[in-house]
């Protein structure tokens, strides 16, 4: 829910003498509800949730807006004063970011990546306890590219479909940032990528558990 309290125009000057209004709401809030089986704590816009998963931490220091829990804990109020139309914005980008972390701590995030090649097989090993993939044999390099996962993040081998790895953990930036970092690897340079598709993608987004209605 948003509420919202609208100013005065103010007028400023440009350095070239060209005169342009600026609208700025005097208040606006936005409301976020807390599931039941979430903990929330706030302290310094700094935001940690608990829940069946583990926790999670995310700093909004660097915004200028102000964080409080109400009603006993189950909801978060985001207030912003006098922001203009662009820094207003911020208030969804962190009711966005917050409800992720309700998702991360009740149902993980979970992304799958499927190897395409036409001709050389791709071959991946994951090591170091399911935080390390080793690819080999892309485009028939001897090259062997090693990309650690971020904290927090495992990464498994799919059970029912050929070439696929899976990667789970509950802090969304870290499991996409993963992904991102094993496309990334096997780029194809120097050659035309219309012709040469050989590489890893994220074939599927979703979650590792499914909360019953």
């Amino acid at each position: 829910s948003t509420q919202s309290t609208w100013g005065e125009a103010s007028v400023c000057f440009c350095p070239n003498l060209c005169a342009f209004l600026i609208m700025r709401q005097i208040f606006n809030t936005e409301f976020i509800e807390v599931p039941a089986d979430v903990k929330v704590e706030i302290a310094s816009r700094q935001i940690t949730v608990t829940g069946k998963r583990g926790v999670l931490k995310r700093n909004f220091r660097h915004l200028n807006v102000d964080l409080a829990l109400t009603q006993k804990g189950r909801r978060i109020r985001v207030d912003m004063w006098f922001g203009t139309k662009k820094e207003l914005a911020v208030l969804r980008t962190i009711c966005s970011h917050i409800l992720n972390l309700f998702k991360g701590v009740r149902q993980g995030f979970q992304y799958k990546m499927r190897f395409v090649y036409a001709h050389f097989p791709i071959n991946v090993n994951i090591t170091n306890s399911d935080a390390t993939v080793e690819i080999r044999n892309f485009l028939g390099e001897k090259q062997v590219r090693k990309i650690d996962m971020l904290p927090g993040v495992k990464v498994i081998r799919s059970a029912k479909v050929k070439d696929e790895i899976v990667l789970e953990g509950n802090d969304l930036d870290s499991v996409s940032l993963s992904a991102a970092l094993i496309q990334g690897s096997t780029k194809v340079k120097n050659k035309d990528i219309r012709k040469f598709l050989d590489g890893i993608y994220v074939s599927e987004k979703g979650t590792v558990e499914e909360i019953a209605q």
